[in-house]
């Protein structure tokens, strides 16, 4: 090889070398209590100020509050704990208490639990995820919000056996907490369509409702009443010092909660929000 061909070898390497993607840097978890997953590049991006609410103020949510806080602070002191699903009505404040009982935990043991989101459509990257938390020294609590699968998805088979059933398993450090409108993370339609369509139609329901098998702990939110939707009202109003009285609050709940056609913990935040502004109070 001549000096020629050896400099143009040379360049071609060096160009190479930068095209190709940077090594994933080694996750800090001690940057913040909270991250963001990104896959491309694969990163976890810290989260200085989470987006949530205080625990006392989600209301009608008292066995939800128990049993989530109860499993997640278990984990928290170092002992073992279940993956955890929480399914069932919109707005009744699935993912608020996933971000308040993490707080909790915080508060109880600092530095001690990380929560790292990983969205649904990076979902397929979550066994690099666990890969970067697995030799972590700090507790890591996965969270997915709005986790569902459609009928061309097959994503749902790679979580079944990264959450439970593969040989390297979920490691121990880590928790995976879900939330979803769905049980069983899927259609009812596509459930349905599997038992008349095959031929052992047992089997096919089996295979798609398997999923949901992988949590250990169901929590199913449902949809309230009006005494609930009030006191969800009143407590963010007592919380936020709204210059309003009872009667006049209950007025404007009702009259809010019509015109949205639902009575949910997120509506009442709406009418808060609304509410405060006219008021001049700020949030």
């Amino acid at each position: 090889m001549d000096a020629t061909e050896a400099a143009l070898l040379t360049r071609i390497a060096e160009a190479l070398e930068r095209l190709a993607p940077p090594p994933p840097a080694r996750a800090d978890l001690s940057d913040a209590d909270a991250f963001v997953w990104h896959s491309a590049p694969p990163r976890l991006a810290p989260v200085h100020r989470v987006s949530r609410v205080k625990l006392d103020l989600l209301q009608g949510l008292d066995r939800q509050k128990m049993l989530l806080l109860d499993n997640t602070l278990r984990f928290a002191r170092g002992f073992t704990a279940n993956n955890a699903m929480l399914w069932g009505a919109r707005g009744m404040g699935k993912s608020s208490l996933v971000k308040a009982v993490h707080a909790a935990a915080c508060e109880e043991r600092p530095d001690s639990l990380a929560l790292i989101e990983i969205h649904r459509e990076d979902i397929k990257t979550l066994p690099d995820l666990l890969n970067v938390l697995r030799d972590q020294p700090r507790r890591c609590l996965v969270f997915c919000d709005d986790l569902s699968f459609e009928r061309e998805d097959a994503d749902y088979k790679a979580l079944k056996s990264v959450l439970d059933g593969g040989i390297e398993g979920r490691p121990a450090n880590v928790l995976f907490y879900a939330t979803s409108n769905r049980r069983h993370l899927m259609p009812r339609d596509m459930i349905e369509n599997e038992r008349q369509t095959s031929i052992n139609p047992t089997e096919a329901v089996e295979e798609k409702v398997s999923l949901s098998d992988r949590f250990g702990l169901w929590i199913g939110f449902h949809n309230c009443d009006q005494d609930t939707f009030f006191a969800m009202i009143e407590g963010y109003a007592a919380h936020f010092a709204l210059p309003i009285t009872t009667e006049a609050l209950h007025a404007e709940a009702v009259e809010w909660s019509v015109t949205r056609g639902a009575r949910s913990g997120r509506v009442a935040w709406q009418l808060i929000q609304d509410l405060a502004g006219r008021l001049g109070v700020a949030v």
